[in-house]
C-alpha cells in the first residue's frame, strides 16, 4: 500500500472555456442535483492537482452541437502549449466535417480523441465517425469513450458493451478506453479488456470513495485481482473539476488497496504511457 499520490497522470480532466462549463454543470444540476466546488480556470485546476500529486493531466473537450468542435480543440491545444502539466485531446460531433477537424487537430498536437457518448449522441460505433476512428489508426492517437450507461444515461441508444465491441472489431489497432470503468457495466467491460490488448478503462467518479453518494455503484465490487491482471490497461482518472466531491475521494481509495508495487505504479503513470503511446 502507498500513502500518496506522487508523479501521477489524472488520464480523466476537463478543460473547456467558462461558458460550456457553466452549461455542462447546470445540465448535471437539473438532472441529479449535483454542485461543483471546483475551479475551472486552467492555473487554479493545475495548482490544485499538484498539491494531490499529480504531474500531467489530459485535457478532455466534447462538442455537444456541430459546428463548435474546431473551436473548442484550438481553445484546448492553445492553453496546453502554456502548461506544463496539460496534455490536449480533441473531439468532434457526428455531423461535423469530422474528417477534416480531425485531422486539424491531430496535425495541431492534440494527444487523443474524446467522446462523450450519450451527450453528443454519436456511438462508438456511429459509421458519421469512422473518418475519426481512421484517423486514430494512421495517427497511432488514442480514444477515450463515455462509452458505458453511468450515470444517467441507461436509456440511451449510444451507449453500452455492445457499440464498444463493434468499434474494436472494426478498428482493433487503436486504443481505446472505455471511462468510468465502464459502469454501470463493469463486469462486461472488465471482460472485453480481458479479451483485447488495445482496451483501456479508467477509473473516474467510479472508483471514487463519494461514488455510492451519487448513483449506485460499489468500487469493492471490482476486486484488487482486476487491478493486477489488468495491470497496464486500467488507468487513474478523476473527471475533474467536474465532480461534486473533494478531489481526494478519487485516489484515496484506490491507494487503500492492497496491489503490488507494479500494479500501483501501472494504476497511476504507466497504463496512461501505454494508453498514450509513450511505451
Amino acid at each position: 500500500m502507498t500513502e500518496t499520490l506522487s508523479g501521477a497522470t489524472d488520464i480523466h480532466v476537463h478543460l473547456m472555456p467558462d461558458r460550456l462549463m457553466t452549461a455542462i454543470r447546470g445540465a448535471l444540476n437539473d438532472a441529479a442535483g449535483w454542485e461543483f466546488p471546483h475551479p475551472t480556470d486552467r492555473e487554479q485546476m493545475e495548482a490544485h492537482l499538484r498539491e494531490h500529486g499529480v504531474e500531467r493531466y489530459c485535457a478532455l473537450p466534447y462538442a455537444h452541437k456541430p459546428g463548435i468542435a474546431d473551436d473548442l480543440n484550438d481553445w484546448v491545444l492553445d492553453r496546453a502549449a502554456d502548461s506544463e502539466m496539460c496534455l490536449p485531446f480533441a473531439t468532434v460531433h457526428g455531423d461535423d466535417e469530422v474528417g477534416a477537424v480531425v485531422e486539424a487537430a491531430f496535425e495541431a498536437g492534440a494527444r487523443g480523441l474524446k467522446f462523450q457518448c450519450p451527450v453528443q449522441e454519436v456511438g462508438p460505433d456511429d459509421p458519421r465517425l469512422d473518418p475519426a476512428f481512421e484517423l486514430a489508426a494512421e495517427y497511432d492517437r488514442p480514444i477515450l469513450f463515455h462509452a458505458g450507461t453511468a450515470p444517467m444515461f441507461r436509456d440511451s441508444p449510444h451507449v453500452g458493451v455492445d457499440a464498444f465491441r463493434s468499434f474494436l472489431e472494426s478498428y482493433p489497432d487503436v486504443r481505446a478506453c472505455a471511462a468510468h470503468m465502464g459502469a454501470f457495466e463493469t463486469a462486461e467491460f472488465i471482460d472485453v479488456a480481458r479479451n483485447h490488448d488495445n482496451v483501456f478503462l479508467d477509473t473516474c467518479f467510479a472508483m471514487s470513495t463519494a461514488v455510492g453518494d451519487y448513483m449506485e455503484f460499489d468500487p469493492s465490487d471490482v476486486d484488487d485481482a482486476v487491478f493486477e491482471e489488468l495491470s497496464g490497461r486500467i488507468m487513474y482518472g478523476s473527471d475533474y473539476p467536474n465532480i461534486p466531491h473533494q478531489y481526494r475521494a478519487e485516489h484515496e481509495g484506490l491507494l487503500e488497496r492492497d496491489l503490488s508495487d507494479a500494479a500501483f505504479e501501472a494504476l497511476f503513470s504507466g497504463a496512461a504511457d501505454r494508453f498514450l503511446g509513450e511505451r
